[in-house]
This record gives C-alpha cells, sequence and structure tokens, in this order.
C-alpha cells in the first residue's frame, strides 16, 4: 500500500480492522502512554485518541506495534528498497546482479526528491503549547516530540543530497525552556546532525531546522535508518513510501510537504539548557544533562492534520518492529559494507545498543589450530562502523564452526560461544573510550569501555544444567539460579563502591577457584535479584549487559596479564548489580496502571483489547 499521508494510513488501518478510536477525552500526562503500553502488550491495534487534553489535535499511536501490522504498511516497497539499499552499499552489485537492479528501478525513481509549491503542512499555524503534551513516564521532565524527523542541511552546500534527516529527542516543555518559544534538542555524539551543527558554528551561521511529525509512515522510519554513505534520508523515505518526497523552502528552512506538522527554529548559538530526564530505550531514564535548544520560529500544520507517537522503554516495545524491519531491509548491505560478516544483531532484549552479536569467516592460517585471528579484523571494522559503533559488548563467532546457528536465537548463541571461548586468550578490552550516551552503567556520561568476546574452533567445555556436588558460595552471596545451561546469576551484597566491590569478588573468586567442576559454568552474573534475572532469557540478558561496565565489572577466575593482555580462567564474572550512578529503571505510576486497565472491562473503549 503506498501512503501520501498519516490520514491515508489511519483510514487504512482502520478497514483492516487494525486501529480502535478512542473517544473520550485522554491525558497527554502519563495516560495516553500507558494506553499505548497496554495495548502493544496486548498485540493489539493502532490507537487513535479522539480528544487529548489540553490539545486541538487529535494523536495516533501504536501504528507498528506488531510485525504483521508493519509488513502491511511497508511491505509492498521492501523488495525494491532493499535492492536500492544493496545497491548503494555496492555499486559494483549492478553488474554482479541485473536482477538487483532491476528491482531497485521503481524505488530508485521515488528517491528524487520533488518540490512542491503548495506543501499542504502550511494550511495552518498553531503554537507549541497546542500540541499534545505526551509524558509517558513518571519522572519524565516535561512534554516530547516522540516520533519527530529532524532536519538538517549541510552548511558548506545546502545539497538536499547532503542533507540529515534523523531522530532526535525534543523536548517540548518543562525545565528552563521559555515556553512557546524554546524547545529541547537532544542529540548524541555520533548523529549527522552534530556534523552540521559543527561546520555551522565554524562559519559562525545561524544554525535552521525543522521539525516534521507525521506524514507517511515511511517518512518515519526514514529518520531512523542507518543508510549507505551518499543516500540521503529523504531520498529513502520517498523510495520506501512509493512516492517522492514533497519539499519546499520557506524563510530559508526545508518544509516537509506531506507531513502533519513542521516545526522551524534555530538552533540557539553556543548555548545550551537542562534537557529530560525522559524514559528510554534502555528501560532506565536519560538523567538531566545540558543539550542544545532551539529558538521556535514557526509551527505549521495541515487541515488534517494528527500527532504521531510511540513509547519507548525496556524492549520489547514498537520500536523493537522498527529495529527488526531496519534489519531486514540492511541485512544484505551490512554484509557488503563489512566483508567477511555474516550475520548482525543488535539485541533488543538486552537494550540494542548494550550487547552484538555477529558471526564472521575465520579464514586466516588454516594450518595451525583455530583461534580468533580474522574475528578480530572484523570486530574493529563492526566497532567503527555507524551506530554499530554504541556496542558495548561485542560477543562474535566463526560462521564456519556452526553455519546453521541462528543469530537472533541469543540462547543458543551463548551456548555456542561459552563452549568455545578462551577466557585467557579471547576476551579484548577498549578502557577508556566514548560510550552511548543513553548508557548509564558508567559514573560519567559518554565515556566507559567496550568488551569484544571472540570464539573460534572446537568445543572445550560442555555447559552443565545444574550445580556440581560440594557447589556453595561465600558469606554474602546467595540464592545461585541457572539463567541457561552454563550460565550462573547469584545474589550479592548491595553495591557500596568499587573499592569494596573488588574486595568482595575477590573473595568471591578465590572461594569458588577452589571448586571442582566450575568448567562447566564458565559465566557468573552477580545481581540484586536473582528471581528475576533467571525468570527469563530475556531479563538476564538486560541486567546483565546494561548494568555493568567491562573495564569495571569484569572479573574471572585466576585473573593474569600477560604482555598487558587480560585474561582468566573459566568462569568469566560479570558484577551487574545496580550502582548508585545508574539512572532509576522504568516503572509505571501505578495508579493510571489501574485507570488504563479499567478502560478495558465492559462498556470501556478496550474491552476485548486488553
Amino acid at each position: 500500500m503506498k501512503f501520501s499521508s498519516l490520514a491515508d494510513t489511519i483510514v487504512f488501518l482502520e478497514k483492516q480492522g487494525e486501529l480502535v478510536r478512542i473517544r473520550d477525552q485522554v491525558d497527554p500526562d502519563l495516560e495516553m502512554a500507558e494506553v499505548t503500553r497496554q495495548v502493544f502488550q496486548a498485540g493489539g491495534p493502532a490507537v487513535f485518541f479522539e480528544k487529548v487534553k489540553n490539545s486541538r489535535f487529535p494523536a495516533v499511536s501504536n501504528l507498528m506495534g506488531t510485525w504483521e501490522r508493519t509488513l502491511k504498511i511497508f511491505e509492498p516497497q521492501l523488495a525494491a528498497v532493499t535492492a536500492l539499499v544493496d545497491t548503494a552499499s555496492d555499486p559494483g552489485s549492478v553488474f554482479k546482479s541485473m536482477g538487483k537492479a532491476i528491482k531497485a528501478v521503481p524505488a530508485g525513481v521515488h528517491a528524487l526528491p520533488v518540490r512542491t509549491a503548495r506543501p499542504k503542512v502550511t494550511a495552518g499555524q498553531c503554537r507549541i503549547s497546542d500540541l499534545p503534551m505526551i509524558r509517558c513516564w513518571p519522572e519524565d521532565g516535561g512534554g516530547f516530540i516522540l516520533l519527530p524527523q529532524v532536519f538538517s542541511d549541510d552548511p558548506d552546500t545546502r545539497s538536499l543530497f547532503k542533507s540529515n534527516l534523523g531522530m532526535y529527542r525534543i523536548q517540548m516543555s518543562g525545565n528552563q525552556y521559555t515556553p512557546e518559544e524554546e524547545i529541547g534538542l537532544h542529540y548524541q555524539l555520533h548523529r549527522g546532525i552534530g556534523n552540521h551543527h559543527q561546520k555551522a558554528m565554524q562559519r559562525q551561521e545561524p544554525f535552521k531546522v525543522s521539525i516534521f511529525i507525521g506524514g507517511p509512515p515511511a517518512h518515519t522510519l526514514a529518520a531512523v535508518m542507518p543508510l549507505p554513505e551518499g543516500m540521503p534520508e529523504i531520498s529513502f523515505a520517498g523510495a520506501l513510501a512509493g512516492r517522492n518526497f514533497r519539499y519546499a523552502r520557506k524563510d530559508g528552512y526545508m518544509i516537509s510537504g506531506d507531513a502533519d506538522f513542521c516545526i522551524t527554529g534555530t538552533v540557539v548559538p553556543g548555548k545550551t539548557k537542562p534537557e529530560g530526564p525522559f524514559g528510554d530505550h534502555l528501560g532506565y531514564y536519560s538523567l538531566i544533562h545540558e543539550f542544545p535548544y532551539l529558538r521556535v520560529e514557526k509551527v505549521y500544520h495541515r487541515k488534517d492534520a494528527v500527532f504521531p507517537f510511540t513509547v519507548v522503554g525496556r524492549p520489547p516495545q514498537e520500536d523493537s518492529y522498527f529495529g527488526r524491519l531496519i534489519h531486514e531491509i540492511t541485512r544484505s548491505a551490512v554484509k557488503q559494507a563489512i566483508p567477511g560478516v555474516t550475520a548482525v544483531n543488535a539485541v533488543d532484549a538486552a537494550g540494542v545498543h548494550p550487547l552484538l552479536l555477529a558471526t564472521a569467516c575465520e579464514r586466516y592460517l588454516p594450518y595451525q589450530e583455530r583461534a580468533p585471528r580474522e574475528l578480530l579484523t572484523h570486530a574493529s571494522v563492526i566497532l567503527g562502523t555507524g551506530q554499530l559503533s554504541l556496542a558495548k559488548y561485542l560477543l562474535i563467532s566463526a560462521r564456519e564452526d556452526a553455519p546453521g546457528l541462528d543469530i537472533n536465537d541469543e540462547k543458543a548463541f551463548f551456548i555456542h560461544l561459552l563452549e568455545r571461548i578462551d577466557f585467557s586468550r579471547d576476551l579484548h578490552f577498549f578502557t577508556r573510550t566514548t560510550m552511548d550516551t543513553l548508557d548509564y552503567s558508567t559514573p560519567e556520561i559518554h565515556d566507559g569501555s567496550k568488551l569484544i568476546m571472540a570464539a573460534a574452533g572446537d568445543i572445550k567445555r560442555t555447559l552443565a544444567t545444574r550445580f556440581p556436588e560440594g557447589f556453595s558460595l561465600p558469606d554474602g552471596f546467595e540464592y545461585p539460579e541457572l539463567a541457561a545451561p552454563g550460565m550462573v546469576v547469584i545474589k550479592g551484597p548491595a553495591f557500596t563502591g568499587y573499592s569494596r566491590a573488588k574486595i568482595e569478588l575477590d573473595q568471591f573468586k578465590h572461594h569458588i577457584e577452589s571448586i571442582s567442576g566450575l568448567e562447566s559454568l564458565p559465566l557468573f552474573v552477580v545481581v540484586d535479584d536473582t528471581g528475576f534475572a533467571s525468570r527469563s532469557f530475556s531479563n538476564f540478558l538486560w541486567v546483565t549487559f546494561s548494568r555493568s561496565n567491562p573495564s569495571h565489572d569484569v572479573y574471572g577466575a585466576d585473573e593474569s596479564f600477560v604482555f598487558k593482555h587480560w585474561g582468566c580462567r573459566a568462569p568469566l564474572i560479570i558484577d551487574a548489580r545496580i550502582k548508585p550512578f545508574h539512572s532509576d529503571a522504568l516503572v509505571p505510576d501505578k495508579a493510571v496502571e489501574q485507570k488504563v486497565k479499567e478502560m478495558g472491562l465492559r462498556q470501556g473503549p478496550l474491552h476485548g483489547i486488553i
């Protein structure tokens, strides 16, 4: 289905029985987000809010809340768009596969932006406060735009083909922002808009930014796509929509003709204001930090404008399907961009960026004992590639050892790697490096570490499914549970600081080093709640990798340094206890949660859905 607007999408979903209307007034402060969460968790339809408290505009959420609905919206163009992305990643593939080139033609035709004299989005104007001030979590600092498409030009060229369209957090209210006049702009260090902002400051020019909201769903997806060099997001938006991106220029700003809303403004030069907190996709709050902000000039809207939004939090959420769709589109492009890498999985259950799994070719020195060699070359390239560079833990294995291994089966991948890894050789740390802005497993924002765990060769150990006879724990450690074969979670004392943690973990190591049979239990994770951490493998991944910083929180039996290389024997120990500097996990407001549950009772608007 090709959509020229968000309104078209809503009509289509309603005809398909994939949309529910809520006609009673709903509060954008926590309540609309809670409705969305509960409907998503139930596998329910998109939700159209006809009356939003204190807003002139209706809103819609959960548009891509199931994989089946996501495919209904995007599938007709997927083959052509995938072929186009593959071709852009490897232009030489045109000559290798004429079929791929032919498939890419329709998408290529729609990839060229088209200028329009009458953009529908300029039909009316409003104020920032007229928009739904959606606050998703109790500690959020204000109302946020939750599906923004932020456009910026390259100040050196002003070319559309050097432009950037990204999804960066926009805070509309709260903190120190002057109401109606200022909004917060949160972007991470690696983002394309950062390069444009820096160039504008060097040129001492005003940095003009446009924020599009709504329009065809393809435009929203384009803002989060990791695209090959030379393919601007607005070109991808047209290709995926099956309809060229319509645009206009007005007062020096880029205007998306098909958007529902367009906010224009200038980044205040050389100044920042506190932004946040915000409940983010790792499952914790992003705390208050200084970020640039925008001085608002105009807020445009189309005649039938609808405000789309999503809710992020601990996965899975709606954005999990964004990630899955992106993976489908870019799967072969990643292989072309990083030759030798056969599969990559940014693990949704762990919060995406904390944990990356990969398989790759290991062909170096085939006449010697198999060991990770070429894998380390591939790992270095992965950690230097786009958003993959945000990975904190990269686990990589040789494809040749198990060609049928499904990298999206995280438990199977962990078992495969732990059966083969040599902890004295196959752990490689990057210390004091840049971290994902949203990761609070370290005391300082942006600063942290990374760990590559590589495995190639024959099976070295069989993973146990029970504790060996005579297994015991030292004082202060209790309630051991197996999260999966070979993977143990243990409750430790409350974390009070790294000096004390080292003493505690040294005592723990010395105790277990004397126990025989632990080679078959190669991974121990110290947590605060073993019941929760072992309840599901998703819980295990989230706790282990979102609450640990490799350089500070990884220990091992018989640790040693050999020419500055740190290693140990099994078991490896990860300290995933909550630290005082960690941000709070996201917890819904209980009263609002109960109020929304009552909407699912008989005669309620969500009866039969939640």
